[in-house]
């Protein structure tokens, strides 16, 4: 099989893969205007490649096409509006952990833009395999009292790659975390330079003392811990990024008590009455929330509020409805975690479910059973799982 036919997912046999990917091909025809002849012509191309190697290979145009539809069908993204700019890297020709650091970094320097973010999605060949959750992700450190320094949301993440050979951070609560590449039956750690990591220090446009307590948080989400599936094909390396909503980062990530729980911190440097009746941890979210804003624009880099973007998403949903297709959605992620009866889709309902094209969540590495790997920082040979 050539490096750019991944097996279809496990279980899946060919008749139900020619299934699916009928499915796909119909819909691209569809959306692309083909007539009958191209179509039947692609379909029994399918056809003919199914039955003589029990899988296919997806044009490039036609992955790109399945990558765009699987963010319109991402029925937890309030972010979906567009969708048909998604720049899709066919990168299925690299599997060597090394080269798959390198196209990631480019990955990363490209999408950030210089602040003007763009959404990217880089697909990588069969067999690769990236164990961080995001691209950039700051380690979790678990101290004897149970207590934690840095995210405690990236705990396990943080002794998975302690356990393949990484020595650790200086031990602040913002050590960014190498990332864990798979391909080629080896696991290879890589720490990321610093021009890669652009992180947004938090300052507040009326407190100085925000700005003191030392918050910060990167300018690009990317995720890597979902499974493109087009046309019954898998493809478990495919990173993707979007750009921030202010309340993943304010209202989420540093507001959490089980992540950084900066919220009483932040309402101390406001000098706010820590009463309970007074609401001081509803008007600290706020503030934090006007932090961010204020530090991702002074920094030039792009980012947007939970207002602006409900109201693009009933722009999505009328774009949708013209088009005569239905938006799924779970609304009780549409709705932002600040203030989410002032936005538009509260007063809304909507039919949850996943549809195919699909990003599907993996379960994290070191909760699985893998092969051996090396680790070429120590050079040992361990399980690329969780002891």
């Amino acid at each position: 099989m050539s490096a750019a036919a991944p097996r279809p997912p496990s279980g899946l046999a060919p008749d139900a893969l020619l299934a699916e990917a009928e499915r796909f091909l119909h819909l691209y025809a569809d959306e692309h205007g083909h007539g009958p002849r191209e179509r039947e012509a692609r379909l029994a191309e399918v056809r003919a490649e199914v039955a003589r190697t029990g899988t296919y290979t997806l044009r490039t145009a036609e992955l790109a096409h399945g990558a765009r539809v699987a963010w319109r069908n991402s029925s937890r993204c309030v972010g979906r509006l567009p969708w048909r700019a998604l720049e899709v890297r066919d990168l299925r020709h690299v599997t060597h952990p090394d080269d798959v650091f390198a196209y990631l970094m480019a990955h990363l320097h490209d999408a950030l833009g210089g602040g003007r973010i763009r959404p990217v999605i880089s697909i990588l060949g069969p067999g690769v395999r990236v164990h961080n959750d995001q691209l950039l992700r700051y380690a979790g450190y678990r101290q004897p009292g149970g207590t934690v320094v840095g995210d405690p949301q990236n705990v396990a993440l943080t002794d998975h790659l302690r356990r393949l050979g990484w020595a650790g951070g200086p031990g602040t609560a913002f050590d960014v975390l190498p990332l864990a590449i798979e391909g080629r039956g080896r696991v290879g750690l890589y720490c990321l330079p610093e021009d890669a990591t652009c992180q947004v220090p938090i300052t507040h446009p009326d407190c100085p003392g925000v700005g003191e307590l030392g918050l910060r948080w990167f300018a690009l989400p990317v995720l890597s811990n979902l499974t493109l599936e087009v046309g019954g094909l898998s493809f478990p390396a495919a990173p993707f990024n979007g750009w921030y909503l202010q309340t993943e980062i304010a209202a989420r990530n540093l507001a959490d008590e089980g992540r950084y729980d900066a919220l009483p911190a932040v309402a101390r440097a406001l000098g706010l009455d820590l009463s309970p009746r007074r609401l001081w941890r509803d008007r600290a979210l706020v503030e934090l929330n006007v932090a961010v804003l204020h530090s991702f624009d002074r920094a030039g880099i792009r980012i947007t509020d939970h207002h602006a973007v409900t109201r693009q998403f009933v722009r999505f949903e009328a774009e949708e409805q013209r088009a005569g297709r239905a938006v799924r959605g779970r609304w009780s992620w549409l709705i932002p975690p600040l203030s989410p009866a002032t936005t538009p889709v509260w007063h809304r309902s909507y039919t949850d479910g996943e549809e195919r094209p699909g990003y599907v969540a993996q379960t994290p590495a070191w909760q699985e059973e893998r092969a051996e790997a090396v680790c070429p920082f120590t050079g040992r040979r361990q399980g690329a799982a969780a002891d």
